[in-house]
């Protein structure tokens, strides 16, 4: 029964029923505490009395409430009273497109405003991670102000067993005979026919589908029933507007084709897309509103025309250049600015752009949880999964960009983009960044300091050494000049982070600038770089390496990895820029306990910057962690106690630490430290008290794997330039390292057995990451546990099971037999974690009796951020 006039919800008085359907009822209210005109919406009985519908009705109203945006319908509020829910809406005076569109279609222009208005208003909630899911003309509003969506977002708050959607809440009910299609099925895309997830392509299906209808009056899909309508969608092509509306000029009819794709692949990839394209026919000049028989008619004629004309024309013109170019100035490219989406990514700051500035590659996650190359042409509307790039780190391109090279399993690979397998170069560890010559030499950066290959493969050879006076932690992200024999890169020490000029020719350097990230070098002259969130441009002579005049400011909010000074943004040698804005210097994580099933028991700790790094006490109370310093920007080494959840700091020297591992008695703690430049082993106690003491510093850079569980031994990997080896260092006798397994390849996240006689690790020897186990310390065995792949071992305490991470996410166990010769069985998925997996990082742990496992899971956004992609990106700073 409808409310009558006077009743009050809350502050809110009901003056009058405006609109009711068979989901529920409108009214237009007072709000009596800001004296203004609401509407309100009363949500039906059915839905009131589900208390789980309830729930997240509520979570999705708030991120609603947050669309600020002059075409999106404000949601004020969310109130519940005896038993009834409503929503306090902004009250519109106006009509429906549905209303409107009972008169027949719109005229062009005024059909075109509208439309850029709701795309506008899309693209505002797709950015913030909203889908409206049910868009149609019932949920636009005309306004004197213009349009206005109604009920967005609201849709995907549909129960599993009931059709209806909130969002299906019709201000009017439409009104119909037997046999006609209810609801909004003619706005449906395929993928929502299928049952499939939303997401913002799927809003661009039905804004074309309202598009259409908007300038032809008619439904772009039509059946005489259910089935056929279904049919329509999923197989047929709607009409060209320009047959049905000859005043639409051609460019209009493209737009709402690629709306109305079937695969989301192939259409618009976001709704600022449209808009821009929108923006563009109508900024189209004559062709507006001129039918489209009649240009083609007009072309024809014109064309001999301006054959002949040419010809006199090029005499002209090579005499009146000159004179034009004097008068008038050289002309102003214009500016480009469009958005790409991409899945899921990982690491939201590996982007890159080829050299000709036609292709960008970036990595993402896969369908099986690890990562691989994409390349998108900028001319495209899809991305491609370039073939055997899984695992696939930190790209950079070749300078005729015909290949793009890669680090996978702790290798540097190339790959031709046009097809063919990957090419390993050479052994990489700790790859951080790389830059190839058109004198087919690549410069990486690899075990902090920077080498040189072939771009065949072969041996890398040392060309920078860390300057141990300044402390120097690492010298990261070359990048060549134009000569091809000079580069930049980025060098980083305890008081001093800079860009720097090298040379393939001599030891030669200098300080360029100060920054925080990566450099890159883009004609006709710029250094680009961040700092503090923001990417600078600053003129830049490659001849004399030095910075001409002031920093520009390009953009802001540009992710930078303060782990080793990686951002979000990329330029090639013709004007294209490509960045990603939003999301922070570095994302959060989270510690999760789950059992042998995969049940997540509980959230631990709360979410932070956590490096990659972790370690459970023995007695399973505390776990040591790696965790950024926001205002160094380096890890140091905390620990958290699960009973009181409260972090406590435990080192505070501004140098990189991280790795920590306990002592097995639980009062120490060791831990690399590159207070000294390259990496040591340090310890502390665990209490805090005292100081840090060294426990193993050479030339080379050590890291922690652990600490044998009788306290003899402290098992560690060194990095090289053909890989890293494992070594173990006595803590008795002569303190003498032990070789373990030496180089080549890449060994890493060796742990020892509970009894100290057997030692596993992960090892890319054979082309991939896989799992071995050699009998320790006397080497007299080794066998390979993993099948397919795997990184991080870990072991149960009777020594009878050893856990690992497969490639592709899932926790596995593999029964071990130590007796005589090494023996295991088949190993066997436990449970998937969704991860992807690294072999040279801690993402789990197990505890001793194997049945349950700390997991720290990165927190990531439900929409990826798109890449923006500038054309003629220097184009304003050019004219300074």
């Amino acid at each position: 029964m409808p409310l009558p006039a006077g009743t009050h919800l809350g502050p809110y008085e009901i003056l009058a029923l405006i609109g009711a359907g068979g989901m529920g009822e409108v009214y237009r209210a007072s709000d009596t505490r800001l004296n203004r005109t609401v509407a309100i919406k009363v949500l039906p009985a059915h839905f009131s009395n589900n208390p789980e519908m309830r729930q997240r009705f509520e979570r999705e109203a708030q991120t609603i409430a947050g669309l600020n945006h002059p075409h999106i319908c404000t949601l004020f509020d969310v109130g519940r009273q005896d038993g009834t829910d409503f929503l306090v809406m902004e009250f519109l005076e106006g009509e429906t497109l549905a209303q409107r569109l009972e008169r027949g279609a719109l005229p062009l222009e005024e059909a075109l405003k509208a439309a850029i208005e709701i795309a506008d208003a899309l693209d505002k909630a797709h950015r913030q991670g909203v889908v409206h899911r049910d868009l149609k003309p019932s949920n636009v509003m005309l306004t004197k102000s213009g349009t206005k969506l109604l009920d967005f977002g609201l849709a995907k708050l549909k129960p599993v067993d009931q059709a209806p959607t909130i969002s299906a809440l019709p201000t009017r009910a439409d009104a119909t005979a037997q046999g006609t299609i209810l609801g909004t099925l003619q706005y449906m895309a395929p993928e929502q026919l299928e049952g499939k997830d939303a997401d913002a392509r799927t809003d661009i299906f039905a804004f074309g589908a309202v598009l259409y209808e908007m300038t032809t009056g008619k439904k772009a899909f039509e059946g005489k029933s259910q089935a056929s309508l279904i049919s329509a969608i999923m197989s047929a092509e709607p009409q060209l507007i320009s047959k049905l509306q000859p005043m639409a000029p051609p460019a209009f009819d493209y737009v709402v084709k690629r709306c109305l794709t079937k695969d989301p692949e192939d259409r618009w990839q976001t709704a600022r897309d449209v808009m821009a394209q929108l923006k563009w026919t109508i900024e189209g000049g004559t062709q507006i509103g001129i039918p489209a028989p009649i240009l083609a008619q007009r072309r024809k004629r014109d064309r001999l025309a301006w054959t002949l004309l040419a010809i006199a024309a090029l005499l002209i013109v090579a005499m009146a250049i000159p004179v034009f170019r004097y008068l008038r100035g050289p002309g102003e490219p214009a500016q480009v600015r469009f958005q790409i989406l991409v899945p899921p990514m990982p690491n939201s700051v590996q982007v890159t752009v080829s050299p000709d500035g036609r292709s960008i590659a970036y990595v993402a996650s896969t369908s099986t949880n690890t990562t691989a190359l994409y390349i998108r042409p900028l001319g495209a509307v899809t991305s491609q999964q370039l073939a055997g790039t899984e695992g696939a780190l930190h790209p950079f391109w070749s300078p005729d960009s015909r290949h793009i090279a890669f680090v996978a399993g702790g290798r540097l690979k190339k790959i031709d983009i046009t097809g063919g397998p990957p090419q390993n170069l050479c052994e990489a560890p700790s790859f951080q960044g790389g830059s190839w010559n058109s004198e087919g030499v690549i410069v990486l950066a690899s075990n902090r300091v920077l080498y040189r290959v072939s771009a065949a493969g072969g041996q890398p050879v040392a060309i920078t050494e860390l300057d141990q006076s300044r402390l120097e932690a690492g010298h990261f992200w070359p990048f060549f000049l134009p000569d091809g024999r000079h580069y930049l890169y980025l060098a980083w020490s305890p008081s001093e982070r800079g860009i720097y000029t090298g040379s393939l020719d001599s030891k030669d350097r200098s300080l360029v600038l100060a920054a925080e990230s990566m450099p890159f070098y883009a004609e006709p002259g710029y250094l680009l770089y961040q700092r503090q969130g923001t990417l600078f441009a600053q003129p830049f002579d490659a001849k004399r390496l030095n910075v001409k005049g002031d920093p520009v400011r390009i953009a802001d909010e540009i992710p930078n990895n303060p782990a080793n000074g990686r951002a979000a943004f990329a330029v090639s040698q013709n004007g294209v820029l490509v960045y990603r804005a939003g999301g922070g210097t570095a994302a959060n994580s989270r510690f999760f306990w789950f059992d042998r099933a995969g049940k997540e028991l509980q959230a631990a700790g709360d979410p932070a910057p956590y490096g990659t790094t972790f370690d459970l006490s023995p007695d399973g109370r505390q776990v040591a962690f790696a965790r950024r310093d926001a205002a160094t920007g380096a890890n140091d080494i905390w620990l958290l106690d699960w009973a009181r959840n409260a972090p406590t700091r435990l080192t505070f020297d501004p140098a990189n630490e991280s790795d920590p591992v306990w002592s097995p008695d639980g009062l120490r703690i060791v831990f690399d430290s590159a207070r000294k430049g390259n990496p040591g082993i340090y310890q502390k106690n665990a209490s805090g008290l005292g100081e840090e003491t060294p426990v193993l510093e050479t030339a080379k850079s050590e890291y922690v794997d652990d600490w044998s569980d009788d306290g003899r031994y402290i098992v560690y990997h060194s990095t090289e330039a053909n890989g890293s080896g494992l070594y173990a260092l006595p803590l008795f006798g002569d303190r003498k390292p032990l070789t373990l397994v030496p180089p080549p390849f890449t060994k890493d996240e060796a742990h020892t057995s509970y009894d100290s006689k057997w030692l596993a690790y992960n090892s890319n020897e054979s082309g991939t990451w896989q799992i071995y186990v050699i009998s320790f310390p006397n080497l007299e065995q080794k066998f390979q546990i993993s099948t397919n792949g795997g990184v991080q071992p870990r072991w149960r305490k009777d020594g009878k099971e050893i856990y690992y991470l497969a490639l592709d996410g899932k926790l596995m166990a593999v029964d071990f037999n130590p007796a005589g010769r090494i023996q295991s069985g088949i190993p066997r998925v436990l449970f998937d974690t969704g991860l992807t997996p690294t072999g040279n990082t801690e993402q789990y742990v197990a505890t001793s009796d194997g049945q349950r496992f700390l997991v720290l899971k990165p927190l990531t956004e439900s929409t990826p951020t798109p890449i923006t992609a500038v054309l003629n990106w220097n184009a304003a700073l050019d004219k300074k």
